[in-house]
């Protein structure tokens, strides 16, 4: 176990080598020596270069993105496991991108035309039309009809 700053045990989750190792290990590669031909067996199937095994495995800070994406699809655990575990994001900001926050802003489809940019008067009323017609509102009454009848 290794000691915190302060000399103290570190009771922490486990590094991401040693989480790493475990995972690998229960699915029966063997890393019990550097002949053992477990790291070169996970790279090969990972398709994760066997350079980058061996740094994840001595606790060498991995954090580009497309190798966790291809060591979590080849482990089989979820992307956001082996991000927080990297250490790349913490539980909490995990939490925050999985279930964000709702928010109450519902804007109106004159609104949504104006923050697309969408200025031209027919294609702006046919926007709105359409956007009324999938809300299942009936448009305003403006004297024109719907757009998408015409």
């Amino acid at each position: 176990m290794k000691n915190n700053k302060h000399g103290a045990p570190d009771h922490r989750a486990p590094s991401f080598a040693e989480w790493l190792a475990g995972q690998l290990h229960e699915r029966g590669y063997d890393l019990s020596g550097p002949r053992s031909g477990g790291k070169s067996a996970f790279a090969s199937d990972s398709g994760i270069s066997a350079p980058t095994v061996g740094r994840m495995l001595r606790g060498d800070h991995v954090q580009d993105t497309r190798v966790l994406a291809m060591l979590a699809k080849a482990l089989g655990v979820g992307l956001g496991e082996v991000l927080v575990r990297a250490g790349v994001l913490d539980e909490s900001e995990l939490r925050a991108v999985q279930h964000p926050p709702k928010t109450e802003r519902r804007i109106t489809p004159e609104q949504a035309a104006d923050e697309l940019g969408i200025t031209d008067p027919q294609e702006r009323r046919l926007f709105i039309s359409m956007t009324q017609t999938l809300q299942r509102k009936p448009p305003p009454d403006t004297g024109e009809g719907n757009l998408a009848e015409r």
